[in-house]
Parts: C-alpha cells; structure tokens; sequence
C-alpha cells in the first residue's frame, strides 16, 4: 500500500469559522473520504463485511463508517501474521531497530493529520493530542536505541567455572494479540506494538471502534517505516466478540482498559497458559506537602486532575491537601479551575475537552450527584454543557466526599477530582494507600528528598515528584504499570520489551562432567565437588 498523503500546514480554523459539509458538520471536522479509504484498507475482513457508524464526540455527528471484522477474520489475521512473523524474527535486530526509529521521525512529520484524527475520534485537545506524537517519538527513540541491550544474549557462570558455559537467549513468543481502549488512540496501540515487533512478533491490533482510524494510521506510519506486509494485522470490532477472539487465539495478550475486563482477560489467558500484560483502572492521589510552591503546584494538580478531560487512568482523582497550605491553595486552584478554556477547536488553546461518550458523561453525572446527594460540596464546575457538544462536561472540583459516596472508592473516568485535608504526611501516605488500585500518585513538595522517601511507601506502580503523571510516563526506559487491582506487567523500560520474549538457557559443558569422573567414585566425588563449592564460596564467585 502507497504512503498516505500528508498535510504540512497546521490548521488554524475553529468551528465558528468553517463551513458545513454534506454530513452536517463543520467541513474542518469530517475525515477526507479517500483518507478513510486508504486506512480501512489495512483491515482485514470479510469481502462485505458489516459496517458500524462511528461519531465524532466533538459534535456527535458521524464521522465515517468502519467495516468489522468477524471472528474468522481474527483467524485470518492470526494465520497471516504468524506465517509472516518467522522471517521477521529471523531479521538481525539492529536492522528492526533501523525500522523502528524510522517511526520516530515519520510520526513527527506527518502530526498533522494524526492530531485532526486524534482530536476527532478522542474529543480531546490539541495539545492533549500532541502528547501521544510525542509519546511515540520518544518510545520509537528509546526501543530504536536501547532495545537490543535490553534483548541481548547473557552470559551465565556454570556449575564449573569455565568448563560449564551457559547463555540465557531471548525468543519471541510468536504472535501478540493487542487489545487497546479509546483514551489514548495512539500512544496504547503503537506503543505497545514498537517493543513487541522489535522483539521479533507479529502483532494482531485490536483497537478500540471509536478510534480504531488512529490506530490504523499509526499502522500505515510502521508500514511505511519497513515492517514487512503481514506482520502488522490490524482487525476491527467490539471487545467481548473480536477482542476477545484475539484473547483467545494470540500467543501473548497485551490488555489495556477496565480491571472488570482485565480479569476476563487473566481468567482467559491462564487457561490458555498464556501469558498477559494488563494495565487497568486507577484511583490516583495528588498530595500537596505544606512546603508546596503553589505558584506551581496550582498548574501542575489542573493538567494532572483535568489531562484528556479526566479520561486517563493515570490521572489524579483525590488531591490530598496539607491543612497549613489547604487554604490558600483552594483559593488559588479553584478560580483556575474556573477559568479553564473548554473547547472542540481543532486548534491549539483549549485545556480541556469532550467526554468520548454519552456513556462517560452519565458515569460522570451520577458520581456527581450520588456525591452531592449524600452531603458533598461542589466547589466549581459539576455540570453537563450541551451548549459546547454533547458530551462536554465542566472540570469539577468537590469537597466533603465521604467513603458512601461512589466517587470516593470507584474510578470516575473523567473531569471530577475531590479534594481531602490532612495533618501530616502520615495521614496522606494512608489515604493514598486507601484503595484496592495502585496505579500512579504525584506529590508536590520543595524538598525532593524527603518527597521520595514518602514516594517509596506508596503502593502504586508510578510516582511523580512535583509533575502529575508525564514525568514517569515520559520516562521511556523507566519500566510503567500498576499494583494492586491496576494490573499485572509493565510497558516501557527493559520490561515492555523482554515481556514478549521468553528467556531460553543453552548451557554447554566442556572437558568433564557433572558427574563422578576419573575413576571417582561417588563418594569421592561428592567429596570433591564439596570442597570446590567451598572455594569458591570462599572466593566469592557467584
């Protein structure tokens, strides 16, 4: 398939400015035809496949239509990609290292339609959009460069020092299938696929209808970079038939989205014997210690509880306030959080925008009035504005949330975060520590030693010193993932990748074996190998 044409002039226009196409909406909000052809070339299904109409949250209007796929087409897809993946895995790994830091550059010169496609499918910002190019950029950098190191062949001291010689090789498991929700369309498939592919597999893409466009130009940007044909399938379809086809056929499960889903998924694949990743929900916590900058901490709590309109599982949705600064920082967030610019512009300004779904927003109105209903305080935002789109919904704040509340204990998923008062650190260590997730957490404090130390004793996978979540994330070689009910497995680092590799040990003996030898008898054996584990105990060889 030819390269897709590409845009290099960033769009300026917002949607009080532009016209009306046929389909109702704005001109500037409707995927080019062709394009859309281009990319739902790449998946596979049946010769008249059923379609799904797919909307954009911006406006709720339909943005194109998406062919699925079928159960068999999964298998196809699986079929393919395993007999492509033999010689993929047979290529040196620096030459799919070459491939793979071509992505880095192409994603970054074609941004420009992926942020329209990104903004349109997602509902969020444009510069919220921008995150995932560079997400990308830094993951192909990091794999491109490190993977092999992190991949390569061990050398292991033997039951003989020098006459036992034993490596430990890494072997691809063969086909990865990849399941992957709607919140982050480009970052969670094409950062998961870079690691698996550079390992050796053939990956099956399952990404999610509402934005499986992305997904698919992030697809053609790997094609075009050099993965061979067949290597990359992509399918397309609901969860609980085609995702979980891929759950049920693929040789490792990499699962991004609901603990709920997740332990489908871990139940599925360890009856398969089969392993799996999975990243799942979160209940994060943002502390404020009493030395806190508000000048930054008032920024850095609005991107971090407000990020993708709250639909991000790293996100904070509990800020814990030291009682000293509580105040003054309330007096400060609060009107912040009020004068933030919510928008649908295809255009950098906004910082928040839509909700994906009608879905999503009902989730988030019934957390809030549930809230509100049993004695909470709204402190800013807690309504719906269908004057800006369907879905939108205003950043808000609450105080005064109680453990009978829903959104104390449960993951929102979007613009609600409650704030908590402590008197110590102690207090708001336990209150992070007070969830059955574990996921990510950020503490905001001048005095960064002690900051980590109190880091330390927080059981989540990620914590973030005076940043909110980009900081770990954005740390590529850095390993990401979950505790408690937020997963199993981590991406990034020398973890994301050897996951999709199983360690295999070759061993080779020389001269004489473990054995009696010599004429020893067994005896005379033990005796002897017992005084040579003591010298070399004694030596302090491993």
């Amino acid at each position: 398939m030819s390269a897709l044409p590409v845009e290099t002039t960033e769009t300026t226009q917002s949607t009080g400015s532009v016209t009306t196409a046929a389909s109702g909406i704005p001109a500037s909000y409707a995927v080019p035809a062709p394009l859309v052809a281009a990319l739902t070339r790449r998946l596979v299904t049946g010769p008249r496949p059923e379609v799904r109409p797919c909307i954009t949250p911006l406006t709720g209007a339909v943005l194109h239509e998406l062919p699925l796929s079928t159960r068999a087409d999964v298998q196809v897809a699986i079929d393919h990609a395993r007999s492509a993946q033999r010689a993929w895995a047979r290529l040196p790994i620096a030459q799919r290292a070459t491939i793979i830091l071509r992505v880095h550059d192409l994603v970054l010169d074609r941004q420009v339609q992926l942020l329209d496609l990104m903004q349109l499918e997602s509902g969020k910002t444009r510069l919220q959009a921008f995150e995932e190019i560079a997400d990308i950029a830094l993951v192909a950098r990091h794999y491109g460069r490190a993977g092999a190191a992190h991949l390569a062949t061990k050398r292991i001291w033997g039951a003989y020092p020098v006459l036992t010689q034993a490596e430990t090789v890494r072997q691809p498991y063969g086909v990865v299938g990849i399941v992957s929700p709607w919140n982050y369309p480009f970052t969670l498939p094409i950062g998961d696929t870079i690691p698996a592919l550079l390992a050796g597999n053939a990956v099956v893409l399952r990404p999610d209808p509402q934005t499986t466009l992305t997904a698919l130009f992030g697809a053609q940007i790997l094609h075009d970079a050099g993965v061979p044909d067949g290597v990359l399938q992509v399918v397309s379809g609901e969860g609980p038939t085609v995702g979980q086809a891929v759950v049920e056929l693929a040789d490792y499960v990499c699962y991004t989205g609901s603990t709920e889903v997740g332990r489908a998924i871990a139940q599925t694949a360890a009856r398969r014997l089969v392993p799996s990743s999975l990243e799942l929900g979160g209940k994060n916590t943002l502390y404020v210690r009493a030395d806190a900058d508000l000048r930054r901490t008032v920024p850095g709590a609005i991107r971090a509880s407000f990020g993708s309109a709250g639909q991000l599982c790293i996100h904070a949705e509990r800020i814990v306030l030291h009682e000293s600064i509580a105040d003054a920082f309330l007096a400060a967030f609060v009107p912040a959080v009020a004068a933030m610019r919510i928008g649908p512009a295809l255009e950098y300004g906004d910082d928040m925008g839509t909700l994906v779904s009608q879905r999503q927003l009902d989730r988030v109105q019934a957390h809030v009035a549930d809230a509100v209903a049993k004695g909470a305080q709204v402190l800013v935002g807690g309504r719906a504005r269908p004057d800006l789109g369907p879905f939108f919904h205003e950043p808000t704040v609450l105080a005064g949330v109680t453990a009978d509340m829903a959104c104390r204990d449960e993951e929102t998923f979007g613009p609600v975060v409650s704030v908590y008062r402590v008197g110590s650190d102690e207090e708001a260590i336990a209150l992070a520590n007070d969830t059955a997730y574990g996921l990510n957490a950020s503490i905001w404090s001048r005095d960064v030693r002690t900051a980590r130390a109190l880091a330390r004793r927080i059981r989540t996978g990620t914590v973030n010193i005076n940043d909110g979540y980009a900081a770990s994330w954005g740390a590529s070689g850095a390993p990401m993932g979950g505790m408690g009910q937020s997963g199993l497995g981590r991406r990034h680092g020398a973890e994301g990748i050897t996951k999709y590799t199983e360690s295999q040990t070759i061993a080779a003996q020389h001269l004489a074996p473990i054995a009696p030898f010599g004429g020893l008898d067994d005896r005379r054996f033990a005796a002897a190998l017992t005084g040579g584990l003591k010298l070399l105990r004694r030596l302090g060889l491993r």
